[in-house]
């Protein structure tokens, strides 16, 4: 389990994303992974979230964005402590899957939402 304020940028981050009206579908630690096969690393977790109302538009448009969507965002402790949040770019999603104008404001809020759990 991510420790101290990693643990607690999960848990806020779990705390905005339902407050949005999100579903969290998972939050998957790396970390516990590799120690129950007997390896270490470097504490990880991804949380997967989304809002259907937002990420069908995009998926009906271009079914294979759906690669994509549920949004997830990796929240990781580098070598020197220091602790990061880290997601796909909505701009990157649109351009790579040619999304018709518009539609990437679907889901442009992520920004917003891990910037709110840093506060």
């Amino acid at each position: 389990m991510l420790t101290n304020r990693r643990s607690l940028l999960v848990k806020r981050l779990e705390e905005v994303v339902r407050g949005k009206g999100f579903t969290v579908f998972a939050r998957i630690d790396h970390r516990a992974g590799a120690r129950e096969v007997g390896l270490d690393m470097q504490d990880e977790q991804v949380l997967i979230f989304g809002n259907p109302r937002g990420g069908t538009p995009l998926m009906v448009a271009r079914p294979l964005v759906g690669l994509d969507l549920p949004l997830r965002v990796l929240v990781w402790r580098d070598p020197d402590g220091g602790v990061w949040a880290s997601y796909q770019e909505t701009a990157f999603i649109g351009k790579r899957y040619g999304l018709p104008e518009g539609l990437e404001k679907n889901v442009s809020g992520l920004p917003g939402l891990v910037d709110a759990a840093l506060r």
